[in-house]
């Protein structure tokens, strides 16, 4: 274990300094000298990185080097008298360098006129640039220091790390005295500052410390979080090392002990990264992050891979940091900010009281006496919203007190009727449950949830560890029940007051995704945990089975909505009957739209949104028409083709016409089509009359076509390559197909529908967008035969980092009588199109498609015929098939 009792000792076998001196008097220029001896310096450093050394030694140890060889080549220039000296300063300061750190200097003038120093100074910067330093410099007098840093915190801070390498130390000490307190930045007005500073950093990584990659200088829990404790720390109390905050009592030896390791383990990814790209990289980039595991001496096992087993560590001290530097400086807060003032206190009971806006403990010692107040704390922050936080001094022990919480803990009928208080409170739960994970506590009473923490998958799809992913799904739960929420959510904030018990909700969210990083089916795993959670807390066997079913199935109704054709009455009744009742339903609806949001937020839009409100109509009109009795094709055929002709006759259109056009259409078109597409098509064909020409129809959502994309609709000849010619067209106008459905007439016409989204997943609603999108596709389908060119944009470099294996799956869909083709491969720019230019060279015929794009991958599904329609049941046929997508895909882009 790191130790946080820590004291650099100078090892001089990294730079023998008379050694050096001896060579620097034989030599004519010394710039090559200088030059070896960096070099020689970094290379010892790396070695010993490599082989394990403390990272302290080595940060601390290239710091010494840098003091000595600068000290060296102060000596080589001629300086006027002792009214300069060189200073340290920043990080350097600290005496802290990583292997391509700048190296901050202040050359520092007692005078205003620097005229006698200009062609030293110069003539010493020029040669440090020479012997290849990269350094960062600022010449300032005394009084140009005392102007700029009372100008600029940003100086402020950076001079209050200082260390004298060359010159009168006088110097330093006499600048240290114009930048005192009691002259500048004192120490609420700098502590303010910078905490505006931290939080404007915060929000430019969404204030989480989770990111899949991660800037581990800036991001939330990084090395900047820890040096904002030490720089108020300088300020407010003289201190100068961390140390000096536990003999104060603003620290503790366990919290000391959080910020050394986190420190360390940042200071040796910072270190790798460094010494792998050759430059100063903070950012933990996929390129980097399987190779820095392998040094770190991860390897991959069945349930984990090496970089999942790394990024957990990195997620669990970065959590671990973030929560410290909150409360330090909700510490600092009270004793810088509020220092004397008479906060007004509020009574909550015995043991708790709100102060100043913030709950704290009554004593020091309640969670001692009553260990139930550890849970008592969170329920009282749900009952009363109008609690702004914990006060510092709680914070600290609730985390002192975690330790409290083990089985007989959870087994206690107390605390087990106070969690399930907390999540029956009707208040803020997700915060609560929130402000319980940034405490430690709730993966100590759900040690499940704990074994999560810090988990994540290695993809592009889950952009959020288990935990984090967890908890943003539960806040998009407390999201619905908020007025503002019926516009963008309108079913799910509809339902969301409707549901018999939301706490049923609640549970489901947690242990969604619970089983993950075991092995095996993480639902299956994690609807285990659901029941034994929902019997240890004497739920009733109803409530249990339904919180398992939900966990367990969590996942299904967005497959089912993504991945099978959801006009096809059976996959509803199929789907009715997995579901089984409406109360079911509205959970898993909940449940799932909060999944989606909460996994990844590109991932939800108008589309998606679009397709789990159709799912989720269809199955409640056909749970409320029986199992027993579903909608049969013909009725369903039947019902739409009589509104369909109602509408039309309301319009004035010609009815012998339409009749006429519908003759040449198979019961599936109208199976495919709501009555409202329906009529928007054929008056649109009607219309076109006689024209050789491709009608090409864009229509945006509307009220009564919520379509959540842009819908372009394709009526020309039936040619083979049809398909193919229009996936390559719309990847030129950089849109995404999301969802195909393709309809042939008797007189080989094609009715072409596809819902398309712009590279920002957003439907295309500018009219002169839509008539230019409208003009390139006339223009390429008019001859699909003079095929498109398939886009060649350079594949995003993310995207090159994941290996994903192409997967070719087939099945038959009987009662459709045609063949399932699922397709998961890297996303690459034009993959759709050469998929079709796939089937037209194997002579298949498309009749839908679904295309789904998660991350790094796309999960594809196409409903296949031959070219007389039927389906592909011949294995030689699936097997060149299957052979030549994965050939192709595999290489695509």
């Amino acid at each position: 274990m790191l130790l946080h009792h820590y004291r650099f000792v100078p090892d001089q076998s990294l730079f023998d300094v008379e050694a050096f001196r001896a060579e620097l008097a034989g030599e004519r220029s010394p710039i090559a000298p200088f030059k070896a001896a960096l070099r020689s310096i970094q290379a010892r450093l790396d070695e010993r990185f490599r082989a394990g050394a403390d990272i302290r030694d080595l940060v601390h140890g290239r710091a010494w080097c840098l003091d000595r060889l600068l000290a060296i080549a102060w000596e080589q220039h001629d300086w006027p008298d002792e009214g300069v000296a060189l200073l340290a300063v920043g990080g350097y300061g600290r005496g802290e360098l990583h292997p391509h750190s700048d190296v901050d200097l202040l050359l520092l003038l007692e005078a205003d006129d620097d005229a006698p120093y200009r062609e030293p100074l110069t003539a010493f910067i020029t040669f440090l640039w020479d012997i290849g330093l990269e350094i960062g410099h600022s010449v300032r007098s005394l009084t140009d220091c005392e102007r700029e840093a009372e100008a600029d915190v940003t100086v402020i801070t950076n001079l209050l790390e200082t260390r004298t390498l060359a010159g009168p130390e006088r110097l330093r000490e006499a600048m240290q005295a114009r930048l005192a307190t009691d002259r500048l930045w004192p120490a609420d007005r700098f502590f303010e500052a910078k905490w505006q500073e931290q939080i404007s950093r915060h929000y430019r990584y969404n204030n989480s410390e989770y990111h899949l990659e991660p800037n581990i200088k800036s991001s939330p829990g990084g090395l900047r979080d820890i040096q904002m404790i030490g720089w108020v720390a300088k300020r407010h109390f003289d201190t100068q090392r961390y140390e000096d905050l536990v003999a104060g009592s603003f620290m503790n030896d366990a919290e000391l002990r959080i910020l050394s390791q986190g420190q360390a383990f940042l200071w040796q990814v910072r270190y790798a990264l460094h010494m792998l790209t050759d430059r100063a990289e903070d950012r933990l980039l996929f390129d980097h992050q399987r190779t820095i595991a392998e040094l770190f001496g991860f390897r991959d096992t069945p349930e984990r891979l090496a970089v999942e087993q790394f990024m957990k560590r990195y997620y669990r001290h970065v959590t671990a940091l973030a929560g410290l530097n909150d409360m330090l400086l909700q510490h600092f807060d009270e004793a810088i900010l509020h220092a004397g003032q008479a906060l007004p206190t509020v009574p909550l009971n015995e043991r708790f009281e709100i102060k100043g806006g913030y709950i704290q403990a009554r004593s020091r010692n309640v969670f001692h006496k009553r260990p139930s107040a550890l849970l008592e704390l969170f329920l009282l922050m749900a009952e009363h919203p109008e609690i702004e936080g914990v006060r510092a001094a709680t914070i600290r022990l609730l985390r002192d007190n975690r330790h409290q919480i083990d089985d007989l803990y959870r087994d206690d009928l107390r605390h087990q009727s106070l969690f399930m208080a907390l999540l029956r409170s009707g208040g803020n739960v997700a915060r609560q449950l929130r402000r319980m994970n940034r405490y430690g506590l709730l993966g100590k009473y759900l040690p499940e949830f704990g074994q999560a923490v810090g988990l994540m998958q290695h993809d592009l799809f889950h952009i959020y560890t288990v935990d984090a992913h967890t908890l943003r799904l539960l806040k998009c739960i407390h999201g619905f029940r908020k007025p503002e929420a019926r516009e963008e959510y309108p079913v799910a904030a509809t339902l969301i007051h409707q549901l018999p018990k939301l706490e049923l909700l609640w549970i489901a969210g947690l242990y969604h995704d619970i089983g993950k990083g075991r092995g095996g089916d993480h639902s299956i795993l994690g609807a285990r945990d659901a029941e034994r959670f929902c019997e240890r807390h004497g739920l009733s066997s109803r409530d249990t089975r339904l919180v398992s079913w939900l966990v367990e199935h969590h996942l299904m109704m967005s497959m089912v909505a993504q991945k099978r054709d959801i006009t096809d009455p059976d996959v509803i009744a199929e789907f009715a009957r997995l579901v089984g009742d409406e109360t079911r339903l509205d959970y898993l609806y909940v449940l799932t739209v909060a999944d989606i949001n909460a996994t990844n937020p590109t991932l939800w839009n108008g589309w998606r949104a679009s397709l789990l409100r159709q799912l989720h109509g269809e199955t409640k009109r056909a749970l409320r028409r029986g199992l027993e009795n579903p909608l049969e094709r013909d009725d369903w055929v039947q019902e739409t083709r009589s509104e369909a002709h109602s509408l039309l006759a309301t319009v004035g259109a010609d009815m012998a016409r339409v009749d006429r056009l519908w003759e040449s259409l198979g019961e599936d078109y109208f199976l495919q089509y709501a009555p409202s597409e329906i009529v928007w098509q054929t008056q649109g064909i009607l219309d076109h009359g006689d024209s050789q020409l491709p009608l090409i129809l864009i229509n945006a959502p509307t009220d009564d076509m919520a379509e959540g994309g842009t819908k372009v609709f394709i009526h020309t000849r039936s040619v083979d390559d049809l398909f193919a010619a229009t996936a390559a067209a719309m990847d030129q106008l950089g849109l995404s197909i999301h969802d195909a459905r393709i309809a042939t007439s008797s007189n080989d016409w094609t009715l072409n529908t596809f819902i398309v989204l712009d590279d920002h997943g957003q439907a295309i609603r500018d009219r002169e967008r839509i008539a230019a999108i409208r003009r390139h596709l006339v223009e390429e389908l008019d001859d699909p035969d003079d095929y498109p060119q398939i886009v060649t944009r350079h594949t995003p470099r993310q995207l090159k980092h994941f290996r994903v294996p192409t997967e070719v799956s087939i099945e038959q869909d009987p009662a459709n009588e045609r063949t399932l083709l699922e397709v998961v491969a890297p996303d690459r720019p034009g993959l759709l199109a050469r998929v079709g230019r796939i089937f037209m060279e194997q002579d298949i015929a498309l009749s839908a498609a679904k295309i789904a794009t998660l991350g790094e991958r796309v999960e594809d599904v196409f409903f296949i015929t031959d070219k007389a329609g039927a389906p592909l049941t011949d294995p030689e046929r699936q097997q060149l098939l299957r052979e030549r997508l994965i050939e192709v895909l595999s290489v695509a882009g």
